[in-house]
């Protein structure tokens, strides 16, 4: 038998290009077969993916190395590069590089059985989570006890492939073990991520005792309420979640805490009854509707509301410049990036501001105002100041900011301010809005 030859990039795409063209058969036999087949192809597809990824980062580094680069900087935006390519954030990016690294370098059976399509990428992903503690020998074991056979995982749901291998990484080195909980302890924190109906979700990662403790604390007292009539005709989820932002603000011994909450909206769904979505920073659309709420209930209580004025270019919703509460140009530069940009505005990076970034740099002779200026996430902060990096803004007819991100590949992506609500067309609006102000 001939040597296979591998497919060239040309040939993948004229293939992905005839798998679009595939529809409904009306054969419910043919669609399993078809699911099983497109399924095994999503496996062969993550293998090949880890595979080109390891290369990627090996020729880079090793590129980096013979120019005699720092080493410090050798790995430098390489993870942020993967993300860019795969249309997911650099944090994304650096967790599939290191499972690259792991499954090339140290498992090769689960690379096999991924090329095989006996094992999608998430079960890989578990069995490459649950043994980042372990050293690359012990990492091997593992891999050949669990993966050497199709048949030893066939048919096992997540929970067992989890309970396997922690139980092996136990066996091997349980103070490897430990010392990952140790670390996970000092990793705890709190979350927010939207949910839909204008809710949120707020996560806590704490230790399992901890978060039972809570959980329990909060049904017992909700049924207590319920059980004396204190309920207010509230379910035990809801007496439970209204517990945990009480005892989590204070609201009900206290007047308010005087934490900012940015709710863009546009004067004319404000005060004219508009239906376009205002923006909550950090959380995204909010219905106009419920924004009016918002807005009223922060009025009728204790709690300082600020009314601050924000001009935006009336064709394009471009934010331009906003009333400055501090009366000091950095400041208030910041928040109207903060404002504009909303999160990191590195293409598919959804992660909070922290960084207020020069997109010239200002050894590029690049100027401090808000057309130079770029909100980002610290990651990719520091990996756009990497070797072979670039990054323009770039001017548009409709004002909307712009910004053209280089990769030291080669590679070019841009990534334009999302629109804010919509800028008042009447001018009577805009009367009763100044008017405001000047009460204020």
């Amino acid at each position: 038998m001939g040597d296979v030859v591998a497919p060239d990039l040309e040939e993948l795409r004229a293939f992905t290009a005839r798998l679009r063209c595939v529809e409904a058969c009306g054969d419910a036999g043919l669609g399993i077969e078809w699911l099983d087949a497109v399924e095994a192809l999503k496996s062969v597809g993550c293998a090949v993916q880890a595979v080109v990824t390891d290369d990627v980062a090996t020729v880079v580094r090793e590129d980096r190395q013979a120019r005699r680069l720092p080493r410090a900087e050798w790995d430098g935006g390489i993870a942020s590069q993967i993300g860019l390519a795969r249309r997911e954030s650099p944090n994304r990016g650096g967790r599939h590089l290191g499972f690259a690294r792991a499954v090339v370098h140290e498992m090769p059976h689960t690379l096999a059985l991924l090329r095989s399509g006996r094992l999608n990428e998430w079960r890989a992903t578990l069995l490459v989570r649950e043994t980042a503690c372990l050293s690359a020998r012990d990492r091997g074991i593992v891999d050949r006890r669990l993966c050497s056979d199709p048949d030893i995982l066939d048919g096992v749901g997540d929970r067992g492939l989890i309970a396997k291998a922690k139980a092996l990484a136990v066996e091997l080195d349980a103070a490897a073990v430990v010392a990952r909980h140790r670390k996970a302890v000092s990793e705890r924190r709190v979350t927010t991520r939207p949910a839909p109906d204008s809710m949120a979700y707020l996560g806590v990662l704490m230790p399992m005792e901890q978060a039972v403790c809570v959980q329990a604390t909060l049904g017992r007292d909700a049924d207590s309420l319920i059980a004396t009539g204190d309920g207010g005709g509230r379910t035990r989820n809801q007496v439970m979640a209204d517990l945990l932002f009480e005892r989590g603000t204070g609201v009900s011994v206290a007047a308010g805490v005087p934490v900012a909450v940015d709710l863009v909206i546009s004067d004319e769904t404000l005060l004219a009854g508009e239906g376009e979505a205002a923006d909550l920073q950090g959380f995204g659309p909010v219905p106009a509707s419920i924004a009016r709420q918002l807005v009223a209930d922060a009025v009728d209580s204790e709690t300082e509301a600020t009314l601050r004025l924000m001009y935006a270019c009336p064709v394009s919703g471009v934010l331009t410049a906003m009333e400055s509460q501090a009366r000091t140009f950095p400041r208030s530069l910041r928040n109207l990036i903060d404002l504009r940009d909303r999160t990191c505005r590195t293409p598919w990076c959804d992660a909070p501001i922290r960084h207020h970034d020069h997109i010239r740099s200002r050894r590029n002779k690049g100027v401090t105002t808000a057309q130079n200026g770029a909100g980002l996430c610290a990651a990719c902060n520091y990996a756009k100041e990497g070797d072979g990096w670039a990054a323009r803004p770039v001017c548009r007819p409709d004002r909307r900011h712009l910004l053209d991100l280089g990769t030291p590949t080669g590679h070019h992506y841009r990534s334009a301010a999302p629109r804010l609500p919509s800028a008042a067309r009447r001018s009577e609006i805009e009367a009763i809005l100044i008017a405001h102000l000047r009460a204020s």
